[in-house]
């Protein structure tokens, strides 16, 4: 099967201004799915940061927006990383999300219905990947998905992460990769109740 006909995992998450723990966090999730034999497309925050603030009554959308819509209509999973700001998830990752209303009137899947969305909240102490976590749950449910049983949740205060894909503590990085392989499990079920 060549690279293009296997299905896609596609990740959101980071924050604007450089690669952060989130998106190290995500990229760690990514690639365990892609080790179940899926490719992946990562939304990270410089991504993200050409993204318009979404506006339910333009008329048209920019390429960017285009781009993002298409590419998770064609995913079979989603993976969800977002930093816990203030208690709950950042306005770059929810703008991203908004644009998900774009596919409101697709026949063949409104919004994520049926799709498995593993989820991921990193933050500067506890507290806030617990209000994060649950947010992107509410988030996910609204959108119709289905969120997976684990999610990850990191304090960055204490994990680092490095250039080269790891994390300072090995216990983290099997959290994230579990996130990967729980979206890689669950996708087919996903395709499966989506057949007629």
């Amino acid at each position: 099967m060549a690279d293009s006909e296997l299905p896609l995992v596609v990740g959101i998450g980071g924050t604007i201004g450089g690669v952060s723990s989130t998106e190290r966090a995500l990229r760690i999730a990514l690639d365990a799915a892609c080790q179940q034999g899926f490719r992946t497309r990562m939304f990270g925050g410089a991504d993200m940061a050409r993204l318009p603030l979404y506006d339910p009554k333009a008329t048209t959308r920019t390429p960017e927006e285009r781009e993002f819509v298409e590419t998770v209509r064609q995913a079979s999973a989603l993976i969800i990383a977002s930093p816990g700001y203030h208690g709950s998830i950042s306005g770059v990752v929810k703008n991203a999300l908004d644009l998900l209303e774009e596919t409101a009137r697709d026949a063949a899947r409104p919004y994520l219905a049926d799709m498995p969305v593993g989820l991921i909240a990193t933050a500067y102490g506890w507290q806030a990947t617990g209000s994060t976590i649950a947010a992107l749950r509410s988030i996910v449910h609204a959108l119709r998905g289905w969120p997976t049983p684990f999610a990850a949740a990191i304090n960055s205060q204490i994990v680092k992460f490095d250039e080269e894909g790891g994390a300072s503590d090995p216990a983290v990085v099997e959290q994230l990769m579990l996130v990967g392989r729980q979206v890689a499990r669950f996708a087919p079920l996903a395709a499966t109740a989506a057949t007629p």
